[in-house]
């Protein structure tokens, strides 16, 4: 078996798209059309509107600009967790076309590969998962012969015993406004280590993109020095949070 490892990358995105956001709001007041409003604004110019419409929560202009992420060496746990964000596109590795024909691949929880190699309970964790994937081939092979499946049917039937940590690909596209809520609500210290990752890659790369639009981007404890999660707080603003680190 062998552990995954995340892997984010941005490989498509709106050009220029600050100054989209920025002429599709000075559109709203302008008689002049949005392609040469995005043509004679500066960068400037571009910066001083969208922190304008980000201070006064004008969002709406944001959805017009998008990105498009190929993500790696997250588990299913974690893209079950992504495909929650209603506003995005999803295009994931199917488990019903693909099958584990090479070393499988997994993700192993941050609290238990931090264990000693000994422990117990990582030794038991290691070889549920060797022994899921060990039945899974068992299984295809023998619906297959012994009651001839197709490969497609076979797999599609032996996945279900697949765990969750089972590595998976997948690819998202999200507007920007979309973006802001998801890097709020997953770069929380209350979200699953494992997105949380994976959120903070994401952020860090969009940020060399959009850096007006992303730079105070992040949990609210952070960007507005408040917790909205009332009694379910993590509490690090009674710990007094370091801003600065928690941003980067």
């Amino acid at each position: 078996m062998k552990e995954a490892s995340l892997q984010v990358e941005v490989i498509n995105y709106t050009p220029e798209p600050e100054k989209t956001a920025a002429a599709a709001a000075r559109l709203c007041y302008s008689p002049v059309g949005a392609a040469k409003l995005k043509e004679e604004l500066d960068e400037t110019e571009a910066e001083e509107l969208l922190n304008v419409i980000l201070e006064n929560g004008h969002y709406s202009t944001l959805e017009h600009i998008s990105f498009t992420f190929a993500i790696e060496g997250i588990s299913r746990v974690t893209s079950h967790q992504l495909v929650r964000h209603r506003i995005a596109s999803y295009s994931q590795q199917s488990q019903r076309y693909v099958r584990q024909r090479e070393e499988p691949v997994f993700i192993i929880p941050k609290r238990i590969y931090e264990l000693p190699e000994d422990d117990e309970y990582k030794k038991s964790f290691l070889n549920q998962i060797q022994n899921c994937y060990a039945e899974y081939d068992k299984q295809v092979d023998y619906l297959i012969n012994e009651h001839n499946y197709t490969e497609k049917e076979a797999i599609e039937d032996a996945r279900y015993i697949l765990p969750n940590a089972a590595e998976t690909k997948i690819v998202v596209t999200m507007n920007a406004r979309s973006l802001l809520h998801f890097f709020e609500v997953r770069c929380c210290q209350r979200a699953q280590w494992e997105i949380r990752a994976m959120a903070k890659e994401m952020l860090k790369q969009v940020k060399n993109l959009a850096p007006v639009i992303f730079k105070e981007a992040g949990p609210t404890c952070v960007v507005e020095g408040e917790c909205k999660e009332s009694t379910m707080s993590c509490g690090r603003l009674d710990k007094g949070a370091d801003k600065e680190n928690e941003k980067n």
